[in-house]
């Protein structure tokens, strides 16, 4: 076998190799992305801050309080907690739209929050202004409870 066939052998096994990598990549890759799209926020994460929203629209704060996690009860009373949501729903209005910021699923064994939970942030379009929601949900006994809810608006 002459010297320019063994290199030329070589060369397109070097070529098919890195074509076979490149195409194991972006398939790899692409999988990753799509897997991470499909996980977004579970739906029963998703259904509890839907839940919550709604009862802030419609002023049913005792109702938030009382499904509330215990973190969320020990930080503020029920007048406290009320009080605090009228605000919001005074300087802001009503949500007319949002958009998933982030969402990040944590687990911790010490600190404030404890255990499973998630936080999720959106840009929120509000009646009179807009701003970012950020929710703390953490899971108690196979339910998503609301830990804190935090609205950052220029309007407060």
């Amino acid at each position: 076998m002459s010297r320019f066939a063994l290199n030329s052998r070589i060369f397109s096994f070097l070529r098919f190799s890195l074509y076979s990598l490149f195409l194991l990549l972006s398939v790899g890759l692409g999988a990753c992305g799509l897997s991470r799209e499909r996980r977004g926020i579970p739906a029963d994460v998703e259904a509890r801050i839907g839940t919550v929203s709604d009862d802030i629209s419609a002023e049913r704060y005792e109702k938030i309080y009382n499904e509330a996690s215990d973190l969320w009860k020990r930080d503020s009373t029920l007048e406290q907690s009320t009080q605090t949501l009228k605000t919001l729903r005074t300087k802001l209005g009503k949500v007319e739209s949002r958009a998933l910021n982030s969402a990040k699923e944590m687990n911790n064994a010490s600190g404030p929050l404890k255990g499973h939970f998630y936080i999720v942030t959106y840009r929120t379009k509000f009646e009179r202004a807009e701003g970012m929601e950020t929710y703390t949900l953490i899971e108690y006994d196979h339910q998503w409870l609301l830990a804190r809810y935090f609205v950052n608006s220029t309007a407060l």
